[in-house]
């Protein structure tokens, strides 16, 4: 079980369909041609962020451990390919053994990234590698796009905690796959109770207008949740009136009342209104939580508004109008053969029409100006500058088949908030504009 060493409660299946068939037909091809077993490099990236953001941010990091780790061809999988002619007896023998032995280096998860910024590198043979290309990148895609969403919406919201509440908004396997990312980018807390089991994320949630609309009274309704749940509970007061609502919640609850959540309605207004009557109540310290198809734009815009804390659902979930990050696994570099000492070549796809990639091995650093503040990210080939040694951005995650490098998901929600700390104060305007620090290339190969 490969989540063991963070004592996570759920085993993570075969991995190995979930891929392209041209992947196993290019194996096929490779192993009758010889050339399955030379040394390769394939790296992701993207050639430009979504229109008008300024940072990407790396997910996933941790569950495409977990997929290179579970990725098996079980027998029942064996039998599928073979009876469906997928590839020749030869190439299914292969595939029964198969196991990644090869070596992985990328950005580590929560930090942020730009055009051109080599997020990860794989590297071993040909065979085991181009095998990974689907999987790897239907991960990141995702996950780095709900991961910006929520880095955007978390920046937003000035410091007050955001809830991610979308898992009846989208696939329910990705729905724990957004908590998870929306968890990185910044949300404290998720509604999903399969991603709170799974990674450990504080889950959150008491009750809908189901519940009110169940019983006879609105004061019905809310003395069955305090009497369950106690005073310090969250009371939903839009399902009717909300000024009576509100009334009636510190009358059953008292000034203690933990929260009221407004879902409707012009949040602004509503929220201004509700605090006002809550502190003539004597309720001071009741929190105002605001949900209602919340995006980054509309939680700045209660920046002024007496809201202790967002709940969030579909633009996030949807990574705001821009659910993939256009991230791509090319092939950057291969040798003439398997032998280790045998020296890798750039490689290339030419290309118009903006699907252009560069050639070589590459490394990654992010050059600070004299305040400490990130001016460039600087990518290329060959010997790292001294003065960027210690700035380098790729570390280890696979060595020789073997995760190094599995961390608790708090330390990737930690690195999220210092990269982004170190960004230029741009990187959190939400208006569109470029990335906010340009991509510089160094000792690129000649041709590429």
């Amino acid at each position: 079980m490969n989540t063991a060493d963070l004592g996570l409660p759920v085993e993570v299946p075969s991995t190995a369909l979930f891929t392209d068939q041209y992947e196993l037909t290019m194996l096929q091809a490779a192993l009758k041609a010889g050339t399955a077993e030379r040394r390769s490099v394939f790296e992701v990236f993207t050639r430009r962020l979504p229109h008008g953001r300024r940072y990407g941010v790396v997910a996933g990091t941790g569950r495409v451990l977990d997929a290179v780790t579970n990725f098996r061809f079980e027998a029942g999988m064996l039998a599928f390919l073979g009876e469906r002619g997928i590839v020749d007896e030869a190439t299914l023998k292969w595939l029964a053994d198969y196991r990644f032995q090869g070596d992985i280096w990328g950005y580590p998860e929560g930090e942020v990234y730009f055009p051109g910024s080599p997020l990860l590198r794989v590297e071993g043979s040909f065979a085991e590698c181009v095998l990974l290309e689907t999987v790897i990148l239907s991960i990141l895609n995702h996950d780095s796009a709900i991961a910006a969403a929520a880095s955007r919406m978390s920046s937003a919201a000035g410091g007050r905690p955001l809830i991610e509440m979308g898992a009846r908004r989208t696939h329910e396997l990705a729905a724990v796959a957004a908590a998870r990312s929306a968890y990185v980018g910044g949300f404290a807390t998720t509604s999903d109770l399969a991603a709170g089991f799974r990674y450990g994320i504080p889950t959150v949630g008491t009750s809908a207008h189901a519940f009110t609309l169940l019983h006879d009274q609105e004061r019905d309704a809310f003395r069955a949740q305090v009497d369950a749940l106690g005073a310090d509970t969250t009371l939903l007061v839009d399902t009717y009136d909300v000024t009576e609502a509100v009334r009636t919640a510190v009358e059953v609850a008292g000034p203690e009342l933990g929260a009221v959540r407004i879902d409707s309605g012009d949040l602004l207004l509503v929220a201004h209104r509700v605090r006002q009557q809550l502190d003539e109540l004597g309720a001071r310290d009741t929190r105002i939580v605001v949900t209602s198809d919340l995006d980054e734009y509309a939680i700045a815009s209660l920046a002024a508004a007496p809201v202790d804390a967002y709940g969030v659902g579909t633009q996030l979930v949807t990574g705001s109008g821009h659910p993939t990050c256009s991230m791509v696994y090319k092939l950057v570099a291969r040798a003439e053969s398997a032998d280790p000492s045998a020296p890798l070549m750039p490689v290339a796809k030419k290309s118009t029409g903006g699907k252009t990639s560069v050639g070589g091995r590459k490394w990654a650093a992010r050059r600070l100006d004299a305040y400490g503040v990130a001016e460039a990210e600087v990518v290329g080939t060959g010997p790292v500058p001294d003065e960027l040694a210690d700035r380098q951005l790729l570390v280890e995650l696979v060595k020789g088949g073997e995760v190094v490098a599995r961390e608790p998901l708090d330390a990737a929600r930690e690195r999220h908030i210092a990269a982004r700390a170190n960004l230029p104060l741009s990187a959190t305007q939400l208006s569109r504009g470029e990335p906010v620090i340009p991509t510089e290339y160094l000792h690129l190969p000649s041709g590429s």
